[in-house]
């Protein structure tokens, strides 16, 4: 017998217990249409806005739509900044919205109708978005493959198929996660990697007693950009020393850096 689909009412009154926060970084060309994709989900949720970089064009955007804006002090940091919006959701499901990337209108929708309380997180397949047109990529492919078995919530509680999911590469799209509070208490980011912070803490989670759920659905439109976090941290090697770092703390160094060889072919996707 499969899954019961919940109806549009049960959903409704479920999305009381969901909160988009939104991460709004100095003024961002492409925030606006983050907010308006959020606004266009079928099922409506709780809306915010955080910033460490307050300024008139992210204030005047969160007036026109309505969503209330929260201000972080101190030095603009991703991580700080991640927690700081995790932690003004007072509900127990949150999803991060960066505010480069695209939600498709069911985003909201697929995350309810796959309500458990033993899930500890929720990430969605995505699509590269590039030069304003949907992309593809062979990285992208790879992923899916890597996650197979977590689409699945009784593989996906094993603590073997989530580490494996996430043993050759981050094989988790960050825009596309949605975290359970009441699960993983406050503060979820505690990672000392800069630009790895994400899959550390996927990882962490998936060493966690939990289910860590795939919904294998394209509801995410990642976009690729020049200024993109990713590349910047490309073109100054982080991301190279930081993903080690991370096969590191899966397999011993000499099949890291095996593994290492072939996986920063990926990196080509930001070319």
């Amino acid at each position: 017998m499969g899954k019961r689909i919940m109806d549009k009412n049960e959903l409704k009154k479920l999305a009381k217990k969901h909160t988009f926060a939104i991460c709004a970084y100095k003024e961002s060309e492409y925030l606006e249409d983050c907010i308006k994709s959020l606004l266009n989900q079928t099922i409506q949720t709780n809306y915010l806005i955080v910033t460490s970089t307050p300024n008139k064009y992210i204030k005047t955007l969160a007036k026109k739509y309505g969503i209330p804006c929260y201000v972080r002090k101190g030095k603009s940091d991703i991580q700080d900044d991640w927690n700081f919006a995790y932690n003004q959701s007072k509900t127990e499901l949150v999803t991060i919205a960066h505010q480069d990337d695209l939600y498709e209108p069911e985003y909201v929708k697929y995350i309810l109708d796959s309500y458990d309380k033993r899930i500890l997180m929720y990430n969605t397949d995505y699509t590269p978005y590039k030069n304003g047109v949907d992309a593809s990529d062979s990285n992208s492919k790879i992923k899916r493959v890597l996650k197979f078995f977590t689409k699945y919530k009784f593989f996906a509680r094993f603590r073997f198929f989530k580490v494996m999911s996430l043993a050759f590469g981050n094989s988790i799209n960050c825009p596309s996660v949605t975290y359970n509070k009441k699960l993983l208490g406050d503060t979820v980011f505690t990672s000392e990697l800069k630009f790895g912070l994400d899959w550390d803490t996927f990882l962490k989670i998936a060493r966690k007693k939990g289910i860590s759920l795939y919904i294998p659905h394209k509801l995410v439109k990642y976009r690729i950009h020049d200024d993109a976090t990713t590349k910047k941290f490309i073109l100054d090697n982080k991301r190279q020393e930081e993903d080690m770092t991370m096969f590191c703390k899966v397999w011993p160094r000499w099949v890291a850096r095996l593994i290492m060889k072939f996986y920063i072919k990926s990196y080509d996707t930001y070319d």
